[in-house]
């Protein structure tokens, strides 16, 4: 039996509430101790706080100075070889669980994805955090111990195509302010 569903479209088709699930996600990820809270770029609070609308930490050089107290290590920055393999691996994972890649760029301090998945994009983030440390791992171009990740990860849900547009432009040739459009 073929359950019946309030919204069908003309065709007989269940309509697709746009606002069930985001047609992708931009995913943005940071290497370790490149962006601190109190730097002049803002951040946003770890503490459950990370609303959208909520205010972010203002520039505060103590507090990034304390922040940067507190690094275990230097900051860490990847090198072209690095890069390549890190974006390698996000093709790779991408591929191996079925997420749809639309757009990937790593750069020196952060990488950005746009994809589309059924997970949350916190458990996806994690995921390309530590297949790309195995990667790099396995590549010798970082020791075993090494911090390369920073805590935590950005991301946006693009509902609507313009939005996902936006986003794959954004990742591959952007570096200002991003905007989803209206």
């Amino acid at each position: 039996m073929i359950p019946k569903h309030e919204k069908l479209d003309e065709y007989g088709y269940e309509v697709w509430d746009e606002k069930s699930y985001p047609l992708a996600y931009l995913l943005t990820f940071r290497t370790y101790g490149t962006w601190l809270h109190g730097d002049d770029r803002t951040s946003v609070k770890r503490d459950g706080w990370n609303k959208y609308g909520h205010p972010r930490y203002r520039p505060n050089s103590t507090l990034e100075r304390w922040m940067s107290d507190e690094m275990i290590g230097k900051p860490f920055i990847l090198t072209d070889p690095m890069r390549i393999v890190v974006n390698n691996s996000i093709q790779e994972l991408c591929e191996r669980r079925g997420y749809g890649l639309k757009a990937s760029h790593v750069r020196t301090n952060h990488a950005h994805v746009v994809l589309s998945a059924d997970p949350k994009p916190e458990r996806i983030v994690d995921a390309l955090k530590a297949n790309a440390t195995r990667a790099l791992r396995e590549s010798g171009l970082i020791v075993a111990d090494m911090k390369v990740w920073s805590r935590g990860r950005s991301r946006r849900y693009l509902w609507k195509p313009r939005h996902v547009i936006a986003a794959i432009e954004y990742t591959l040739h952007g570096q200002g302010d991003f905007e989803i459009p209206d």
